[in-house]
């Protein structure tokens, strides 16, 4: 396979499906943390290959995909160690955004998303800890799923902070995106996919540009037409989404260095700039009362949008607060958009809840991402109800 884009770390990595099912005929693309057998994975970090071996066997995840049909076509770049959400690797070079070349794909499963959207695969396999599915999916211009945390075993892929990793998945087509679920869930009865409620996140949308706020809001509207009883405007954080923020970057940063912090001492890795300065500051997280304050707002946050949310609603927000930035900025810049940006990651991670981007074109041809949340453990129902709600739109 030519990777003119830059998406796979492996492009010739290869497994054919095992039996025919739901997903007979279709491709796709995995993110360079999951288990292949016989396949080292780096990790995004060169130092990470050559300390660790190739895989016994295939993860679980994989194995499922195969038994329905699938074809696994090339395994993709991430960033280092899955700390990021720009898609700009220090070691591998940034995969090229097939929509506008000149903008990061988003990241830390940049990779997968740029397969996808440049038509190399029907589909791609990521993981997501704080935005690492969405963002990308957003970036490029596809829909992209985060499922509810805990729900599909993380089994045969690499940690980054296990209280907040999840497998997501991404493609051009819906339907695609819902047979991918229904493999991966196993649901033992036909889902009505029907929401009663719409809870607008105001204080979400004040964070997207105004052009993407405008966009965003028109094409929703359009979209929804009658197909809810209940639409709410709400402000979502009883503080604010900054406070949020704040606490799932420190609980994130606590749980990352517990995670890799005795490998890091040990093999003492090269990392780029940015990643170095992210794990510099993670080694420095204690679980005082920061942290203990940080963990009961988790909790708090969690309790109340699922008891929101249930198993009717929708929560509506701006999947980032604009297109994707350009490639090649600095540091400072880096994290400002980092900081931006996980305001509106943060709120489905902090409640372990289902996530999905559908994505949409500004005038000039930017994508962006308009992002449907719903209640723990409706993540078929959300499947199911993008899909109809798509074909609706046709």
């Amino acid at each position: 396979m030519e990777d003119k884009w830059n998406a796979f770390i492996d492009p010739a990595v290869t497994l054919w499906p095992k039996r025919n099912g739901l997903l007979d005929g279709y491709t796709f693309a995995v993110k360079d943390v999951f288990a292949v057998k016989g396949h080292r994975n780096a990790a995004g970090n060169p130092d990470w290959y050559d300390f660790h071996p190739a895989a016994g066997e295939n993860a679980p995840v994989i194995e499922w995909l195969l038994n329905e049909g699938a074809r696994l076509t090339g395994m993709t770049h991430t960033d280092e160690l899955m700390y990021s959400l720009n898609g700009e690797n220090f070691h591998y070079g940034t995969p090229v955004n097939p929509v506008l070349k000149d903008r990061i794909p988003g990241g830390s499963s940049s990779g997968s998303a740029v397969a996808v959207a440049a038509g190399c695969t029907d589909f791609a396999i990521g993981t997501d800890t704080g935005g690492s599915v969405r963002i990308p999916s957003a970036y490029c211009g596809i829909f992209g799923f985060r499922p509810s945390h805990g729900v599909i075993k993380m089994k045969g892929v690499i940690p980054l902070a296990p209280s907040f990793d999840t497998i997501g998945w991404m493609s051009k087509d819906p339907g695609i995106l819902y047979k991918v679920g229904q493999v991966l869930f196993k649901p033992d009865q036909d889902i009505r996919p029907q929401f009663e409620s719409i809870f607008f996140a105001e204080d979400a949308w004040e964070l997207a540009g105004e052009e993407t706020r405008k966009l965003l809001e028109s094409k929703w509207h359009h979209l929804l037409k009658n197909r809810v009883q209940h639409v709410v405007r709400t402000a979502i954080a009883d503080q604010t989404l900054k406070s949020w923020s704040h606490a799932f970057r420190l609980l994130q940063g606590r749980e990352v260095w517990k995670t890799h912090g005795a490998w890091i001492e040990h093999a003492r890795p090269q990392f780029g700039p940015d990643i170095a300065e992210r794990f510099k500051w993670a080694s420095t997280i204690t679980e005082d009362s920061h942290w203990e304050k940080a963990n009961q707002l988790r909790l708090n946050i969690r309790d109340k949008l699922r008891g929101l949310l249930g198993s009717s609603g929708l929560l509506v927000l701006p999947t980032t607060p604009g297109p994707a930035p350009a490639t090649g900025r600095s540091m400072e810049e880096i994290e400002k958009t980092r900081e931006h940006t996980m305001q509106l990651s943060c709120i489905a991670g902090l409640a372990g809840l289902p996530q999905l981007t559908i994505p949409f074109l500004t005038a000039t041809g930017e994508p962006i991402g308009l992002s449907v949340v719903a209640g723990y453990r409706q993540d078929v129902k959300l499947l199911a109800w993008v899909e109809e709600l798509m074909l609706s739109a046709d």
